[in-house]
């Protein structure tokens, strides 16, 4: 067992923010593993650990996967405890499995998916059985009668890398060929999506941290000057505790839950996530499950998107399954510029074995036409300084 790399209380999509360095990503060490779980994603990537855990709070379990070429899960809310995961955003927090294979996650899945009386969100019926529907569709290699729905609002457009939407739809013909039907599906509200949700999770992220006060346990740092009081050591403590983007949260967070703005930002915001949990739940009339690129662009090199509000827009396509609460998976569909790109499928709550069936075809059908699975075309990670992360190729 090992403890990964994260940005800093999971606040971050390139693992650039960790209070331990970054980390590099295995296809190219340059560039961004993803985040918040890129530590995961690039010990997975790296051949350096089987399984992996992360958090999905708005993509930080997908966007890793499929910038590594991994596999990543963000389980039904509630089937997976967040008892022992310090807490950023509740109401989105979601553990979920990685792996490198879509039956390595399921198996992991299988065994942390359960119900736990610590965790007041958690679901009594949590569902299982995930390696066994993974096994049983590999064998058929059959979608007939499955409808998948492209998500019509997040099926490329201004921001996506040339490449990434030619591979999801390349990926979907695969499923036509399975059986699978695939038509497209409006979801209305998305596009109001990523502004609620970047009102709800530094709210909540603001109230969660207001425990780390210098006080109650921690670090704890006094002032330089003047006296010794709980405001000052709370300031002192907060200031040299939390780093830049956590701060950035915590201050967007605090404005927007205080008084006179809490209704027009906060209240407003809850109110898009109802119409987004709408728009999902009529969609399940149309489609068993939805489909989308994970990601709009492959891995960026460190220090490319230097500006906040440019990489929030990269949880454009993974931020709606947490406000709707839904499962959702990413699987590599191949690679844009020698660089994996991902395939994301979303399934109803606590339909998390649709995920695994469509990936685990997938994955067969996309394994078929390359001759290997997607890592083993991997470049071989350059020479190292130790610690940075790289294997050998006999180690490979």
């Amino acid at each position: 067992l090992g403890k990964t790399n994260l940005d800093e209380f999971a606040m971050g999509g390139s693992t650039e923010h960790s209070a331990f360095g970054r980390t590099s990503n295995p296809w190219d060490l340059g560039r961004i593993p993803g985040g918040s779980s890129g530590g995961s994603a690039a010990a997975l990537g790296a051949f350096e650990a089987p399984l992996a855990v992360g958090t999905d709070t708005g993509g930080s379990i997908r966007q890793p996967a499929a910038v590594t070429g991994t596999v990543g899960v963000k389980p039904t809310y509630g089937t997976v405890s967040r008892f022992g995961v310090i807490a950023m955003a509740s109401s989105l927090d979601t553990p979920g499995p990685m792996a490198r294979t879509v039956l390595d996650t399921a198996l992991l899945h299988d065994v942390i998916a359960s119900y736990d009386p610590l965790d007041s969100t958690s679901l009594s019926d949590a569902p299982r059985g995930m390696a066994a529907v993974v096994r049983a569709a590999r064998a058929g290699r059959d979608l007939s009668g499955l409808r998948v729905g492209v998500v019509r609002e997040l099926d490329g457009g201004e921001g996506y890398q040339p490449g990434v939407v030619d591979s999801f739809h390349a990926a979907l013909h695969l499923l036509e060929e399975a059986g699978a039907q695939v038509e497209t599906v409006c979801l209305p509200h998305l596009e109001y999506a990523l502004d609620a949700y970047y009102l709800i999770m530094p709210a909540e992220a603001s109230s969660n941290l207001a425990r780390y006060d210098g006080m109650r346990y921690g670090l704890r740092v006094e002032p330089a000057q003047g006296p010794v009081t709980a405001e000052t050591v709370m300031a002192a403590t907060r200031g040299a505790g939390f780093g830049d983007e956590v701060k950035r949260r915590i201050i967007l967070g605090t404005h927007v839950l205080s008084a006179g703005y809490y209704d027009a930002y906060y209240g407003s915001a809850q109110k898009v996530r109802t119409l987004v949990q709408r728009d999902f739940a009529a969609a399940w009339d149309e489609a068993d499950v939805l489909v989308s690129p994970t990601a709009p662009v492959t891995a960026y090199r460190f220090g490319e998107k230097d500006d906040p509000l440019t990489m929030y827009k990269l949880d454009v396509t993974t931020i709606p399954a947490n406000l709707a609460g839904v499962p959702g998976m990413s699987l590599p569909s191949g690679l844009v510029d020698g660089l994996p790109v991902g395939f994301q499928i979303l399934a109803p709550q606590r339909a998390d074995d649709r995920l695994y069936r469509v990936g685990a075809v997938l994955e067969a059908a996309l394994e078929d036409r390359w001759g290997a699975p997607l890592l083993s075309r991997a470049p071989a990670l350059p020479e190292a300084a130790p610690g940075q992360g790289a294997v050998s190729e006999e180690e490979n």
